[in-house]
C-alpha cells in the first residue's frame, strides 16, 4: 500500500514556482527592442569606417554592457515581492530626493564641475559621476515615483480631492528640484506618469478635470518663466513654426529638418544597415540618443521602422495584460505607471523626430544610448515582471 505524502512534500509540490510564471512574452520583445538598438548604436557612432579610420566601437561595448547590466537587473527586480515596497516606498522616496537635491543646488548657485558631479550637458546639471560614468537619479526617480505614488494611491479604496492632491504634491516635490535644473523633458514623463496612474487609480471625473486643468497651468506657467534657457525654449517650440525667424528656433528647426531628411531617404526598405547618407555623414544632431529612430528609419526604412514600433506595441500590450491580472491595487498602478512612462517616452521621442512634437531630449526607450535610461527601464519591466509572476503567491 502507497504511503501518504508528507507534509512537506504536499508544500514543496502545491507552493508556486516564481519562474514557471514568467512571462516570456516580455522577455522576447524587450530582448528583440534591445538587439535592434545596440545595433543602430553603432551605427551611429562608428564613424567612417575606413581603412585608414576604423569603426569606432566604444559606444557599441558600453552600449552592450548596459543592456547585460540592465538584463540583470530586471531579473532581479522580477524576482524581489514587488509588495514588499509598498513598506520601502517612504526611504526610496527620501532617497530620491537626497540625491536630486545637490544637484539642484549646483545648478542654481552655477558652481563648477568637480570630481563627483558631471559638467553641464545642454544646459543641465542632473548627473553624478560614478567610476567613470554618469548616472542621472532623475532617471530612477521615475521608477521610485511609481513605486511611491502607487503606494499612496493603493492605501484606501476611496480617492477623495485631498488624497488626490497629496498624491500630486507627492509628485511634486522631486519636479520642482528637477525644474530647477532645468530639465523639461523629464517634468514631462513624471507628468505623464502621474496622469496615467491618476486615471487607473478611480478617481471621480471631476476630480480628474481639476487634475488636467492644475497640470496644464503648471506647464503653462513652467514655460513662461525665466528658469528655462533661451535655447531650450526654442527647441520645445520649434516644431510649431515651419519658418521661424529666431536664430535659436532656426538652428532648432534645422535639426528636426534634418532628421526628416534621413527618414525620407529611408524610403519602403531603407538604405541598408551602416549605409545611411545621413547617419554616416552625422548631420543628425544626438543622432546615437535623442534622434535615434532617424537611423532606424534611414537604414531600416518603412518596414524596419514599423517593426520596431510593432514590437514596442506588443511590449505594451503585454504590460497591458499583467495589469488586469495584477492580485491587488498596488500591483495594478506600478504596471499603470511602467505603461504611461514606455508610451510617453516612445511617443514622445518618434513624434519629435518626425517633427511633430517638441525637441526635449527624451530617448527611445531601450534603443537610445545612455546607462541611467536604460537601467531605469529595465528596472520598470522588472516591477512588471514581480507583478506577473507573484499573483499567485
Amino acid at each position: 500500500m502507497a504511503l501518504a505524502p508528507s507534509r512537506s512534500q504536499v508544500y514543496r509540490r502545491d507552493r508556486p514556482v516564481l519562474w514557471q510564471h514568467i512571462d516570456v512574452g516580455v522577455i522576447t520583445m524587450v530582448l528583440g527592442i534591445t538587439a535592434i538598438g545596440v545595433l543602430m548604436v553603432f551605427s551611429a557612432t562608428r564613424g567612417p569606417a575606413t581603412e585608414l579610420e576604423p569603426a569606432n566601437t566604444s559606444f557599441l561595448v558600453r552600449q552592450i554592457v548596459f543592456a547585460v547590466l540592465g538584463f540583470a537587473l530586471m531579473g532581479a527586480v522580477a524576482a524581489f515581492d514587488y509588495r514588499k515596497l509598498r513598506a520601502l516606498s517612504p526611504v526610496l522616496y527620501g532617497g530620491l530626493l537626497a540625491a536630486l537635491a545637490p544637484l539642484t543646488f549646483l545648478a542654481v548657485s552655477g558652481a563648477a564641475e568637480n570630481l563627483f558631479f558631471a559638467p553641464e550637458v545642454n544646459g543641465i546639471r542632473a548627473w553624478y559621476r560614478l567610476a567613470g560614468a554618469q548616472l542621472q537619479p532623475a532617471e530612477f526617480g521615475k521608477v521610485v515615483v511609481i513605486v511611491a505614488l502607487a503606494a499612496f494611491l493603493s492605501s484606501t479604496a476611496d480617492i477623495d480631492m485631498r488624497r488626490l492632491l497629496l498624491g500630486l504634491a507627492l509628485v511634486a516635490v522631486p519636479v520642482g528640484f528637477i525644474y530647477l535644473q532645468p530639465d523639461l523633458g523629464t517634468i514631462l514623463v513624471f507628468i505623464a506618469i502621474t496622469g496615467g496612474m491618476v486615471v487607473v487609480s478611480g478617481v471621480r471625473p471631476r476630480h480628474l478635470v481639476v487634475v488636467l486643468v492644475l497640470l496644464g497651468l503648471l506647464v503653462g506657467a513652467g514655460l513662461a518663466s525665466n528658469q528655462l534657457k533661451a535655447y531650450q525654449l526654442a527647441r520645445f517650440t520649434a516644431f510649431l513654426d515651419e519658418s521661424p525667424e529666431d536664430q535659436l528656433a532656426i538652428g532648432a528647426r534645422e535639426n528636426v529638418e534634418q532628421a526628416q531628411i534621413a527618414i525620407g531617404n529611408g524610403g519602403l526598405t531603407g538604405t541598408g544597415l551602416f549605409q545611411g547618407t545621413q547617419t554616416r555623414s552625422e548631420l543628425v544632431p544626438e543622432q546615437q540618443t535623442d534622434f535615434i529612430f532617424s537611423v532606424v528609419a534611414e537604414e531600416l526604412g518603412f518596414i524596419g521602422s514599423a517593426s520596431l514600433l510593432l514590437l514596442f506595441g506588443l511590449l505594451l500590450l503585454r504590460i497591458w495584460r499583467i495589469a488586469h491580472l495584477a492580485a491587488d491595487t498596488f500591483g495594478l498602478l506600478i504596471c499603470a505607471g511602467v505603461f504611461s512612462m514606455l508610451l510617453f517616452h516612445i511617443f514622445q521621442s518618434v513624434g519629435m523626430t518626425l517633427g511633430i512634437m517638441p525637441v526635449t531630449g527624451i530617448p527611445l526607450p531601450f534603443v537610445s544610448y545612455g546607462g541611467s535610461s536604460m537601467l531605469t527601464m529595465f528596472a520598470g519591466l522588472g516591477l512588471v515582471l514581480s507583478v506577473h509572476m507573484h499573483r499567485f503567491s
